[in-house]
């Protein structure tokens, strides 16, 4: 009766409505390829109090919406670390406050040319300045360019506007003239530095002890909640200062990377993260006020197109004054050319302090609509700064080849020598790849230089004691500069299909002898690379297929010379064999299959199996005497006096041949506790979970008789003494997962996890076979269970 006596919560409409909306949308964005960001933003401008109404609790929206912040902001600072940060220091204090600086100015001179006080000209200028950290790493992040030059650019300034809206909030009172005097100001500011070095120092040194200790109690409830814990307490804890929870929350991102559980961290918020990102772009279209925007286009369309002036120009400016050329300055400044969500916040600080945008009361509903609006087209602005970007790439790539290196070009080109290499390797560019590239190249002594056009990455490199040439590897004169007559070796490895594709045929026509590696991202992309001219083209999509490829062919002891065929074979026909629907007509993959390849093993001893310690002859005896040890490698080398009393090591390779039989037989030796990876799968339960590492006997007999008087139990005929048929959970062990108790089946003597760990084995056994009767295998107790009768049966002592 209950059931049906309590309503639905009011915010529950709301919920459903956002969910529904978010989800119908990512199915229509799916179909239709359109970005998923644009269709949230105008769902949200749809469902929203000033459309069809459907939702009318804005301030739950907006809840929800900044808890989507918060999260997607903490991801992005996993996916970070304080490394590649400190690389970004020029761009964050140099091109982000020259960004910021320029912009705030010159949308205050263009607003005082039309009259408007300096006051509010300032404070719009604060609003104009910010651009959308959210939806620019979305949009970076979905097309893996994040850790491109132009998506380390938008990340630098990005940061520092996260910084800034500190500052720009507690300027907020003084430019509305009622408020704090300059230096409340200053003071307030140190503090909120003060707070973030804070929180840096001391979460770096207790995060990591802090989520091993968590790790290890192997709870996947209590990791993510510490996780969120984490993520949020930072946030607030920044909040305390004036900072914004984003940069809160990407510190506490950061913090977390600099740990060996940011992947585990990672992967358990995504769904969390997706879920309330979503909510937030849905929450920015429930802004968007369509009568306003109807009745004031005109307005709206100069507020875009006065936004669009300035972010674009001050942007391209600052990226331009860090050196940088101009497809990368025109690719970030469309990509931040809109306004930022914390200017919403700032909008909002202002209008009760009396500031305005612009200084007109109606002004914050021109801005709202304007900022939505830019934020729709966001994706197509970013499309078009790519276009932008690569036509003058190809008109500057023509004119040099018309005309030469400018005059800059030239002495760069001239400053160092490279007379002196022959046979060595040219690595183009200095992006990700290529640095991690460049510092294995550095201890192999084989001869190598840089070549790129980043300042940045050149700084690096030369930092690094690297021959670095300064110029772009796409033309022919930089080419040659760099010895490519006289070189063994190309390697392009970070560069898009398109670009690697022309730097390989350059390359090509000057030296036809060069030895051509490029890498491409998808398989579609190698095919255009290769018939550029490339000799191998390293498709990320497939490469990982040709790793496992290898790996098989291994352990079916092919010789080296085959698996190299192979690999070659595989990757010369552009992947077919891998990427093909159907099988092929005639097989790329050819394998001579020697006698006794098939009942050869090589197998790793992992730390914590019982066979460490065991002696070979233990090993063999264990197999009834049918496997034979052929070689036993430790520590990478071949030991060559092996006797059946040798003792077994962690971390010993044996190749092992034998019946499929035989190696079933031993393989409750060779079972290690599971990794960590596994351990954080295990359920919470107020008794800690249990791995193999707690093993029991398997030579004892089991033999329970009941204590007379027990439950009445129909079923007792069925008990037999019994030994354990594994050490553990049998199909635990199997899964390579874990239990918390163990029970024996007195039939069969089946071993079964109890129905407080998560697989329920003992029980599931029971429904498969109808044995009825089990006993705990748990040091102490004594008792048993009747599944058919339901009673617990007390053993005799």
């Amino acid at each position: 009766m209950y059931l049906f006596a309590s309503a639905a919560p009011p915010f529950l409409q709301e919920i459903v409505v956002l969910i529904a909306a978010g989800a119908l949308v990512a199915y229509v964005g799916h179909r239709f390829r359109l970005v998923p960001i644009v269709g949230f933003l105008l769902a949200g401008a749809l469902i929203g109090p000033n459309s069809l109404g459907l939702v009318k609790d804005q301030e739950l929206v907006n809840s929800a919406a900044e808890l989507g912040v918060i999260l997607l902001l903490f991801s992005i600072g996993l996916e970070f670390s304080l490394e590649k940060l400190t690389r970004l220091k020029k761009l964050l204090f140099g091109g982000g406050g020259l960004q910021v600086g320029l912009a705030s100015v010159g949308m205050m001179g263009l607003l005082m040319l039309f009259g408007v006080a300096w006051r509010p000209a300032l404070f719009t200028g604060f609003l104009v300045a910010l651009s959308s950290t959210a939806i620019v790493l979305k949009l970076l992040g979905d097309r893996g360019e994040t850790s491109s030059e132009v998506g380390q650019v938008s990340l630098g300034l990005l940061i520092f506007q996260d910084l800034a809206v500190v500052m720009m909030v507690l300027l907020v009172p003084v430019l509305s003239g009622i408020g704090d005097t300059p230096w409340h100001f200053v003071g307030a500011f140190g503090k909120a530095l003060g707070i973030i070095v804070a929180v840096l120092v001391v979460a770096r040194r207790l995060m990591p002890r802090l989520l091993e200790v968590v790790a290890r109690t192997c709870s996947p409830e209590l990791f993510l909640l510490t996780v969120i814990a984490v993520c949020f307490g930072t946030a607030y804890l920044t909040s305390l200062a004036g900072v914004s929870v984003s940069l809160g929350a990407f510190l506490a991102g950061l913090v977390v990377s600099e740990s060996r559980f940011s992947e585990h961290a990672f992967g358990e918020i995504l769904p969390l993260q997706i879920l309330f990102s979503a909510t937030f772009f849905v929450s920015v279209g429930m802004l968007l006020d369509a009568g306003f925007l109807v009745q004031h286009l005109p307005e709206v369309l100069l507020a875009i197109v006065a936004v669009l002036l300035v972010k674009v120009v001050t942007t391209g400016i600052s990226v331009l004054a860090l050196g940088y050329r101009a497809p990368v300055a025109v690719e970030a400044s469309l990509l931040l050319a809109q306004v930022g969500e914390f200017s919403f916040v700032l909008e909002r600080s202002g209008r009760k302090l009396g500031l305005f945008p612009a200084g007109i009361p109606d002004g914050s509903h021109a801005f709202i609509a304007a900022t939505v609006m830019l934020m729709v087209f966001t994706p197509m602005l970013s499309r078009s700064g790519v276009w932008a970007g690569g036509q003058l790439k190809r008109r500057r790539q023509l004119a040099v080849a018309q005309s030469g290196p400018t005059t800059d070009e030239a002495e760069a080109l001239a400053s160092e020598s490279f007379a002196r290499f022959e046979n060595h390797a040219i690595v183009a560019g200095y992006g990700e790849g290529a640095r991690r590239l460049s510092r294995v190249l550095r201890g192999s002594g084989i001869p190598f230089l840089v070549t790129t056009l980043s300042p940045q990455g050149a700084n690096e490199a030369e930092a690094e004691g690297m021959s670095v040439l300064r110029g772009d590897y796409a033309r022919q004169r930089t080419l040659r500069v760099a010895g490519v007559q006289r070189a063994k070796l190309l390697l392009v490895v970070d560069d898009d299909a398109s670009r690697a594709r022309h730097v390989v045929a350059v390359a090509r026509m000057e030296n036809p002898t060069l030895r051509l590696v490029a890498r491409v991202r998808m398989v579609s992309e190698v095919d255009p690379v290769r018939s550029a001219g490339a000799d191998v083209v390293v498709c990320e999509e497939m490469e990982g297929l040709v790793a496992v490829l290898t790996s098989v062919l291994e352990d079916y002891r092919q010789s080296p010379k085959d698996i190299e065929d192979n690999e070659d074979a595989v990757r010369r026909s552009g992947y077919a064999a891998l990427r093909q629907p159907l099988a092929l007509e005639k097989p790329l993959l050819i394998c001579a299959l020697e006698e006794g390849c098939l009942s050869w093993r090589k197998v790793t001893i992992r730390p914590g199996a019982p066979v460490v310690g065991e002696s070979v002859e233990t090993l063999s005896a264990r197999a009834g005497g049918a496997l034979k040890l052929l070689e036993l490698r430790r520590e990478g080398e071949v030991l060559s006096h092996v006797t059946e009393h040798t003792r077994l090591e962690a971390g010993d390779e044996l190749s092992l041949k034998g019946s499929a039989e035989a190696f079933e037989r031993v393989a409750e030796l060779f079972r290690a506790p599971p990794p960590e990876g596994l351990e954080a799968e295990r359920p919470s339960t107020s008794t800690p979970p249990r791995t193999a590492a707690e093993l029991i006997d398997t030579e004892a007999t089991y033999e329970f008789r009941p204590r007379a008087g027990t439950g009445p139990c129909g079923h007792l005929d069925q008990l037999r003494p019994v030994r354990p048929r594994t050490r553990g959970c049998e199909e635990c062990l199997k899964l390579h997962d874990t239990w918390v108790h163990l029970r024996l089946c007195l039939t069969c003597g089946k071993v079964g996890c109890c129905d407080d760990s998560k697989n329920k084995h003992a029980t599931g056994h029971f429904h498969d076979t109808a044995h009825p009767l089990i006993c705990s295998l748990e040091p102490g107790e004594q008792w048993g269970w009747c599944y058919e009768d339901k009673v617990q049966l007390e053993r005799e002592p």
